[in-house]
């Protein structure tokens, strides 16, 4: 097998044509298109004139004959170059407008059945698809800078030296300058190294920065793209100072109402029988029962005195909550384990895989000892049943309880400090068993089962 000849610097490309050679092959091609329709018609011309030459015919009816065939053959030939050149031209015309990005042009005679009108259908529907393409490219283009003008989050893109390619309006907004002065400085300049620190993949993070137009908390996420072949790098910043802010005022105003409906419950009781006792020592004559009436308002003050100090230790507990002490664990034997603490039912246990996970062992038993719990207390009002199971479902540890209790009224407060539908009830059970959860790196939910009576309280670790 040959093998094929090195392009040298004489030798045409397809891609980059002299002009001078584009003509003189378009040339060369026409000259052989009138070359072949002139020679298809030679023969018979030729055959024509000698038999009209040696037949018994006069010399002017010979020279007349022979240049009618003459012209007719002349005729007939540049007509057949014409018809093929001229869609040739067509379709190169077409080929170069849509080069160009003009796809309005359209080949005429374009029909079915037809080898150069199914040709032109093409290159007609190829104009028609680009056109379509480019119109939604220029749309989702619109749309995309509308989205990071008005979105409310800086985005920046810098090339491979770390140079502003690209800002949205709150990006300007954020540097306190408009985009003609930032493009073209590094990440330096601007001040935005710090937040190439981590590398691209470890995902989003908090940083507290200075900016000549914000002060705070920001969330910072960074990805890569290409655009011409290089790679750039994109850079996001989000503001988080004003929903932390938000939040924080939402969590001290939960726990004031909650602190001040406590502190109410307990000191109400107190004020009330402390003036009562006041009034029965300014009596005079001092009632014969006074001793008495002491007795237990005394005892009442001292038993809401108590209930305050416990609602203030349950509320250090959750304050205080340490972090989880991470070592394995046996799930099955941790479920087995709590199930059989329960004394007042019987706990069905569901047979599950042995699976060992790295995880605080005092912490999920605590937890799960709470679930329990309180699944036991709600079907001993409907004399019913708990199980407790757990499996290995999509990369996680789902240990399940289900209880056949009356259900939940309302699932709203159930996770919020101090709220619970018990008469002695603290309200911090569920509160502390989804802390110690989300410390795991998992969640934990409370809802009514969709198939019977009672609740199922559903516990995901990560595996």
């Amino acid at each position: 097998m040959s093998t094929p000849a090195k392009l040298t610097k004489n030798t045409p490309s397809f891609t980059t044509l002299d002009p001078a050679f584009k003509r003189s092959h378009h040339l060369r091609f026409e000259r052989r298109v009138t070359l072949l329709a002139l020679g298809a018609g030679f023969p018979a011309v030729v055959l024509c004139a000698v038999l009209l030459w040696y037949g018994d015919y006069s010399g002017r009816v010979q020279w007349t004959v022979d240049l009618f065939l003459a012209l007719i053959w002349l005729g007939v030939s540049f007509n057949l170059k014409q018809r093929i050149v001229r869609p040739l031209q067509t379709l190169s015309n077409i080929l170069a407008a849509i080069r160009e990005g003009d796809y309005s042009i359209r080949g005429r005679r374009a029909e079915i059945g037809d080898a150069l009108g199914e040709v032109m259908l093409e290159v007609n529907d190829l104009g028609q698809t680009l056109r379509e393409q480019r119109l939604g490219a220029l749309e989702a283009t619109a749309l995309l800078r509308t989205v990071m003008a008005e979105i409310d989050v800086a985005v920046f893109a810098f090339d491979g030296e770390q140079r502003l390619r690209l800002v949205n309006r709150a990006g300007e907004k954020l540097l306190a300058q408009p985009a003609t002065r930032l493009l073209g400085r590094t990440s330096t300049e601007l001040g935005l190294a710090a937040c190439f620190d981590r590398a691209v993949g470890d995902g989003p993070h908090t940083m507290q920065m200075v900016f000549p137009g914000g002060v705070g908390r920001w969330d910072i996420r960074r990805s890569t793209f290409r655009e011409g072949g290089a790679q750039h790098q994109l850079l996001v910043l989000t503001d988080l100072s004003r929903t932390l802010r938000e939040e924080e005022r939402s969590a001290w105003q939960r726990l004031l109402r909650v602190l001040g409906h406590e502190l109410n419950n307990s000191l109400a009781p107190i004020k009330s029988v402390a003036g009562s006792l006041a009034d029965l020592l300014n009596r005079e004559p001092r009632p014969s029962d006074l001793s008495d009436d002491m007795q237990r308002g005394l005892e009442v003050i001292s038993s809401r005195a108590d209930s305050l100090a416990r609602f203030v230790e349950s509320y250090s507990k959750l304050a205080r909550l340490p972090q989880p002490r991470f070592e394995q664990l046996n799930i099955g034997a941790l479920v087995r384990r709590v199930a059989n603490l329960e004394t007042r039912l019987p706990i069905m246990v569901l047979a599950g895989p042995e699976l060992v996970i790295q995880a605080d062992n005092v912490q999920l038993e605590q937890l799960l000892i709470n679930l329990v719990r309180n699944a036991v207390d709600a079907s001993m009002e409907t004399s019913g049943g708990v199980e407790i199971g757990w499996a290995q479902n999509n990369g996680s540890i789902e240990v399940s309880i289900k209880d056949e209790g009356l259900g939940l009224a309302n699932t709203a407060n159930l996770f919020v400090p101090f709220f619970t539908t018990k008469a002695n009830g603290s309200g911090i059970g569920l509160v502390l068993s989804r802390q110690i959860a989300e410390a795991h790196g998992g969640t934990l939910t409370l809802e009514n089962r969709r198939r019977g009576r009672g609740c199922e309280a559903l516990l995901r670790l990560p595996f």
